[in-house]
């Protein structure tokens, strides 16, 4: 099936919350492709990541990135489709750093965000996004909430 969703961590460090993402994501059985590309080390990569998705077929994009951030941002300014922005905890700061380059993004490059290591709420709501306009996924999101509901 073609995915819908593509993952961008900017780092392997970040695989801990990229794994929490396709966990979820297969939970809701949305299709989703994985990639690792830093916004600094594979600028041109990033950028050809987040310009060929429309035409790809994907629908979501979620960046994860920790520290200064920076590749829900530049991920955003390469696409028209929505960007889910997963702050990370980096290893000297809390995370609070990767979470205001998140949200203060410039009018016209908006970003969503999750809290910081929500990469699980990132997949949730990339299925909400999708589910917005193909009932398939709205229907398995309500058969997940009814099952949070039990628990």
């Amino acid at each position: 099936m073609k995915p819908l969703v593509r993952i961008l961590l900017g780092s392997k460090s970040d695989m801990k919350i990229g794994d929490g993402i396709k966990e979820y994501l297969d939970k809701l059985k949305v299709p989703y492709d994985f990639h690792i590309s830093s916004a600094h080390r594979k600028p041109e990569n990033t950028v050809n990541l987040a310009k060929d998705a429309k035409d790809e077929g994907i629908k979501v994009i979620i960046a994860v990135a920790g520290m200064a951030a920076h590749l829900p941002g530049v991920v955003a300014a390469h696409t028209t489709l929505p960007v889910i922005g997963v702050p990370v905890k980096g290893p000297t700061l809390t995370g609070e750093d990767a979470l205001y380059s998140i949200v203060q993004m410039p009018t016209g490059v908006p970003v969503a965000s999750v809290a910081i290591n929500g990469g699980k709420n990132a997949a949730i709501l990339a299925c909400q996004i999708i589910g917005a306009s193909d009932k398939k996924y709205s229907d398995l999101l309500a058969e997940y909430k009814k099952e949070l509901a039990e628990t």
